[in-house]
């Protein structure tokens, strides 16, 4: 059975979920989706984000899915991806949607999946109207695709804070404002790139899109050696 976890069940993770379970049901493959959020929804974000109910983000979304999608398989993981608990998350095999809004989350799950020998992870984000989606893609214990941090220092060196290092305050006055528009575009993008890779006709690592200017731009990731340290 394919497992797919889908981490971050905001505005992206809303706007990709039942798309790709319409997917996963017309083809009729067994999987199991995994939805990981540490968060609750609260009722300010809901011009953006799509749930039946208050609490928490993954429990309300699982079964709301559930509900929809007969014969597929959800679950819910009620919590925040941390050094203590990716490893359980995120396992060799697994496609990974990473629908985070943190820079030092995203450079957790993809240093841990360098050490997986199969993964897939699509990464989305998004300022308010523009965003990009990375693809790292290892098999056999190789990189097909670069790692998140390799030309995105602000992944590489965080400044910023994981959601389970902040307080409900800290996290609500912190909070970017988004867009749904763009959330839609980086969903769809992100769900593109999955679908070219069980194709196995992905021909880039990264895309950058503008939704004012109508761009999309996709840009190879191909791995090369790390560039020689010259500071020592």
């Amino acid at each position: 059975m394919q497992e797919i976890k889908v981490i971050g069940i905001g505005g992206i993770g809303c706007a990709l979920l039942p798309h790709l379970a319409r997917y996963l049901r017309a083809g009729g493959e067994p999987a199991r989706v995994t939805l990981v959020d540490g968060d609750a929804f609260e009722p300010r974000n809901a011009d953006r984000q799509a749930f039946s109910e208050s609490g928490n983000k993954a429990k309300v979304k699982a079964v709301e899915m559930a509900r929809q999608f007969e014969g597929l398989s959800f679950r819910a993981m009620p919590e925040y991806v941390t050094p203590e608990n990716v490893g359980r998350i995120i396992r060799s095999g697994d496609v990974v949607f990473l629908g985070v809004d943190n820079h030092k989350t995203r450079r957790l799950v993809s240093d841990h999946c360098q050490v997986l020998g199969d993964v897939v992870l699509i990464s989305g984000g998004n300022d308010y109207t523009d965003g990009n989606v990375q693809v790292y893609l290892r098999r056999a214990g190789r990189d097909v695709t670069l790692p998140l941090t390799r030309y995105h220092p602000e992944i590489a060196d965080p400044k910023d804070r994981s959601p389970h290092e902040m307080s409900c305050d800290e996290l609500a006055r912190e909070a970017a404002p988004q867009l749904l528009f763009t959330n839609l575009a980086v969903a769809s993008a992100m769900l593109i790139a999955f679908y070219a890779c069980r194709l196995g006709k992905l021909q880039y690592g990264e895309v950058y899109l503008d939704i004012l200017e109508g761009k999309t731009n996709p840009i190879a990731r191909p791995p090369t050696p790390e560039p020689p340290d010259l500071s020592t």
